[in-house]
């Protein structure tokens, strides 16, 4: 019982995207991120849902967040039918600028119920602000997912420059 580690993979040079995938069984699986940074300025961390290996880019992705800012108090991030699961994060190129986050995955092997999440996020931004964001997100499609796609701004603008990502099943 406990954690068990299923995947990983550690960016030390520029990427477009990492994926973790291995969800095999019904577990709760966790998925963490520690000093994740990017290229350009101003970026989000973005994700999606894995099917069978292959991000989903389908308009079925809702979130909602709530974000608490040192400078401005909070903020509400939301959205519906989007093609992807947004941060908020505003990374940008500086040293001191990061992300750190835990996500839990439910329902993720479950071929007749959506896959979901919560996310909990701690981070850093350009102007440099400390933010922690909690909320979660829902894959509005009843399939079995196997794992994520994490990237930048919907993996457009920018890429990943740094971080360690891990995949975990829980009590396996």
């Amino acid at each position: 019982m406990g954690l068990v580690q299923v995947a990983t993979n550690t960016v030390t040079s520029a990427v477009a995207n990492v994926t973790l995938t291995g969800i095999s069984d019904d577990s709760v699986y966790m998925v963490t991120g520690v000093g994740v940074g990017v290229e350009t300025n101003i970026r989000e961390v973005n994700m999606r849902i894995t099917k069978s290996g292959s991000p989903q880019s389908d308009s079925e992705y809702d979130y909602a967040y709530k974000g608490l800012i040192s400078n401005a108090g909070f903020t509400n991030v939301s959205s519906t039918n989007q093609t992807f699961i947004r941060w908020d994060s505003d990374l940008g190129t500086g040293t001191s600028e990061f992300s750190n986050f835990i996500i839990y995955l439910y329902n993720f092997n479950s071929s007749s119920e959506y896959s979901f999440g919560t996310v909990e996020e701690v981070s850093v931004n350009h102007s440099p602000n400390s933010i922690g964001k909690a909320g979660g997100f829902v894959h509005t499609v009843a399939s079995a997912s196997d794992g994520l796609r994490i990237g930048v701004n919907n993996y457009v603008t920018s890429t990943l420059t740094g971080g360690n990502f891990k995949l975990f099943g829980i009590g396996k």
